[in-house]
């Protein structure tokens, strides 16, 4: 396919995503299927285009003056790709497969260039709704940061300690790129192509011999600053696919206990095939039967470290995710934190004097990371939050110290600040 011929289906997939309200993803594999002359590299241009696009659909609607899915490309290309009046005329050139010409509004438009005075949403492309929510997480800085979410993330893999170190897995990954990550000793970093595609990189013999996983620098950070030492007795409260589960595992160096379980059972299906390519050997799985089982009723007030990786928006991870931006709304939000309370108590009945909770969100919003803290303080008496600064210089990472959340209880990542996906930590420790 053309570079035109690509633009006009990514207009298509854009057409389909807005009028069935639909994820990216899903629109993307029902035009592959639809479209089987297309070959892979086509799919991936295409899938690049649209997700372009959806990172930057407020402001490329706002200098474009309109919201079509047309409009937002054009906007979007010129925005996030450079591409400047005379070559977005050679694309929308009106032949065979190409978009039709350019009309003289969206000439205008293109040379205008995006106001200096546009509003913060709009410039940190990010819904209005929320606008109030990062303006109390970031302040006047709030554009800036969130125009950090906009960027393409790389491809962050962690490499597992159990099996090999960096270096010699750098070495074998050497064809690919890598380059170590600046802030976890454990990370490795693979820069994406212009063209967004990324290396496969679970064909690697070293991911099938199980010496890495896929994981944002960001994760592994707060898996270290959780706080999990050799010999603990541990519970991955929300484990999911098991990605934290197999972090904490190496950090403890397989001595100790973790127990692993998630109140969705579905979610736990791929850990046991991960903790086994990664040979792990001190962790649990705990399958709930029904809704009401309690799987983990044997180790109430026993645990040494309890970890919540709750249930969130996800804004952290708009980068990789930039469709669900447009998605989220304030029942989900409101859904969210009701989670992430009920999540946090469960996980309070199974600490031990002395012992703690890391409370995790992959979310930038004050209300379920600084908020969901101060609710459950104000529930649990018998609970203080634990200083971020120690948190980091117990974590072997006092740089991080200094991105403080702003209500004051734990660290906040950011890409602005960290070069990773957004996240959240705060450790709470049992007084009583």
């Amino acid at each position: 396919m053309t570079p035109a011929a690509r633009l006009s289906a990514a207009i298509e997939v854009l057409g389909d995503i807005e009028a069935r309200r639909r994820p990216a993803a899903d629109a993307l594999k029902d035009w592959g299927l639809s479209h089987r002359f297309a070959g892979s590299g086509d799919r991936a241009a295409i899938a690049a285009l649209v997700y372009d696009a959806l990172r930057r659909r407020s402001s490329a609607a706002a200098l474009m003056g309109e919201a079509t899915p047309r409009a937002v490309l054009l906007g979007a290309l010129h925005l996030a790709r450079g591409l400047d009046l005379d070559a977005l005329s050679r694309l929308c050139s009106g032949e065979r497969f190409a978009p039709a010409p350019l009309i003289d509004a969206e000439r205008d438009a293109l040379a205008r260039g995006l106001p200096d005075d546009a509003a913060p949403h709009v410039r940190g492309d990010y819904p209005e709704w929320l606008d109030p929510d990062f303006a109390e997480a970031f302040g006047e800085g709030r554009a800036e940061e969130l125009a950090a979410l906009t960027e393409r993330a790389s491809v962050d893999l962690r490499v597992n300690t159990l099996k090999a170190d960096r270096d010699e897995v750098a070495a074998e990954l050497a064809h690919l790129g890598v380059e170590a990550t600046p802030l976890s000793s454990v990370g490795l970093r693979i820069r994406l192509k212009d063209d967004g595609r990324a290396p496969s990189v679970q064909a690697e013999p070293a991911f099938l011999k199980g010496k890495i996983e896929i994981q944002d620098e960001g994760s592994q950070l707060v898996a270290q600053l959780a706080g999990a030492d050799p010999g603990m007795q541990v519970v991955d409260l929300c484990a999911g696919g098991g990605g934290k589960t197999l972090a904490l595992a190496a950090l403890m160096d397989n001595h100790g206990q973790i127990f692993a379980t998630d109140n969705d059972k579905r979610r736990l299906a791929p850990i046991h095939e991960r903790l086994d390519r990664a040979g792990v050997r001190n962790a649990q799985v705990r399958t709930p039967k029904t809704r009401e089982d309690d799987p983990l009723a044997d180790c109430a007030g026993r645990m040494d470290l309890v970890v919540v990786d709750a249930p969130c928006t996800g804004t952290g991870t708009w980068r990789r995710n930039p469709d669900a931006k447009w998605r989220v709304r304030p029942s989900s939000l409101d859904d969210r934190v009701r989670d992430q309370a009920a999540v946090l108590d469960r996980a309070a009945r199974l600490v031990k004097k002395g012992g703690r909770i890391a409370y995790i969100t992959c979310s930038l919003l004050p209300v379920e990371n600084d908020g969901a803290v101060r609710a459950f303080l104000e529930r649990h008496d018998g609970f203080e939050s634990v200083d971020p600064e120690t948190v980091a210089h117990d974590g072997g990472l006092p740089d991080l110290a200094r991105f403080r959340s702003p209500g004051g209880s734990g660290l906040l990542l950011t890409p602005r600040r960290t070069g990773t996906d957004g996240f959240f930590l705060a450790q709470l420790r049992r007084r009583t």
